[in-house]
């Protein structure tokens, strides 16, 4: 089943709108090293990626409404679980896992730093042990994850394994994800769009089926160069939706902005 992107379906469940209770103003200024949200602010100086459209998109599409434990595998700065937290209800717990030291040290500087302190952790631990350690405990599970085969590796070390799948392969993953999540539990990744369509394939292969699909383009007449993939164990019907982040002449579309408007600074 295929539409364009929409919020009268499936999302219409899932973004949910909050109120604003942390603005950024004249007594609350702009900060250096990071990114500025409306409700949050996300320091990344510290790690190797940055706060970006595909952490955003994940953030803001994950199916966390009806979650009570949600688990982010490779959380970075922290950017995602944050997101998570401001859009669930406040029962929800939030944990984070992430391998690099001193990115899981900002991600925790972040978190102690918000308004939802008390729901969020995280744990400075490979996802393979902490999958060992805590199995089916989460109804959802995102991962922004590695997704270059090793090739020409990157110079700095900690962006290399951010990056790329030496650190974490896309089976080892799934298999996390499967010992990790509840029954009816749903995981929810984004991608570059062909190494998306390849990691579904995969999963497919490992008994999952695509319960949603957002492809996604720059703008309209671009190839689609990101997917948002969520995952079931059960079998459900795919909802396949497209989202174009801008209009031809450049500026963001409508779809977008809808997405954002609880969460970046002037929409």
């Amino acid at each position: 089943m295929l539409r364009q992107f929409s919020f009268t379906g499936l999302l219409a469940g899932v973004i949910t709108v909050k109120l604003v209770t942390k603005v950024v103003s004249s007594a609350n200024p702009l900060r250096r090293n990071g990114f500025t949200f409306k409700q949050f602010f996300v320091a990344h100086d510290r790690c190797a990626m940055k706060v970006g459209t595909d952490g955003v998109l994940l953030g803001a599409t994950a199916p966390v409404s009806h979650a009570r434990r949600v688990l982010d595998i490779g959380c970075g700065s922290g950017l995602i679980a944050m997101m998570l937290a401001q859009r669930s209800n406040a029962q929800t717990v939030i944990d984070a896992v992430e391998l690099e030291p001193s990115a899981a040290a900002q991600a925790e500087e972040n978190f102690r730093n918000s308004v939802w302190a008390q729901r969020l952790a995280v744990y400075a631990q490979d996802i393979n042990a902490y999958a060992s350690e805590h199995q089916a405990e989460y109804d959802l599970i995102v991962s922004n994850p590695p997704y270059f085969e090793s090739a020409v590796a990157c110079r700095d070390e900690a962006r290399n394994a951010a990056r790329y799948t030496e650190t974490l392969t896309h089976d080892a993953l799934l298999e996390c994800a499967n010992k990790l999540l509840t029954l009816e539990g749903l995981f929810s990744v984004v991608l570059p769009y062909d190494i998306g369509l390849a990691f579904e394939t995969l999963a497919h292969r490992k008994g999952w089926f695509s319960a949603r699909r957002m492809a996604v383009r720059d703008r309209p007449g671009k190839p689609l160069n990101r997917l948002v993939l969520t995952l079931s164990r059960q079998s459900v019907e795919r909802v396949d939706e497209e989202l174009a982040l801008r209009k031809s002449e450049g500026v963001y579309s409508e779809a977008f902005c809808a997405l954002i408007t609880d969460f970046y600074l002037n929409y």
